[in-house]
């Protein structure tokens, strides 16, 4: 299994684990003294849709993601998404090491953010 693959599967895991497992529960990296996701968006100052959005978009790459190991075709859809995928990721991981600036969380609090960017940052690279 390539490195690339195993790094795809690693944030595609790790979201669901986030947004699905651990929604509604509370983490010593949630911002702020949040207790939730919904709580550390309040706390960011977003609005809850954008929580829902960002919820949306991470789930799906990251389905699409999966769905890219299996997808070997003429239009290199797998490349596509790959690349498209952790560009979108990689912004929106550098908004939440933002919001954690913007809130002055301890740097602890923005690791997670931090080492998901660095991966996502690494699969774009291997595909531009």
């Amino acid at each position: 299994m390539g490195i690339i693959i195993i790094l795809k599967l690693i944030t595609a895991l790790g979201i669901f684990n986030v947004w699905i497992l651990r929604f509604r529960k509370m983490t010593e990296y949630r911002g702020g003294n949040s207790k939730n996701l919904k709580e550390e968006f309040e706390i960011y100052g977003l609005k809850l849709w954008s929580m829902y959005l960002i919820g949306t978009i991470k789930i799906s790459v990251s389905i699409l993601f999966i769905i890219s190991f299996f997808i070997k075709d003429v239009y290199n859809l797998d490349e596509l998404i790959s690349l498209y995928g952790s560009a979108i990721m990689s912004l929106i991981m550098f908004g939440a090491i933002l919001m954690h600036i913007k809130t002055k969380d301890p740097i602890k609090k923005s690791i997670p953010a931090i080492t998901m960017l660095t991966i996502y940052s690494i699969i774009f690279f291997h595909y531009i």
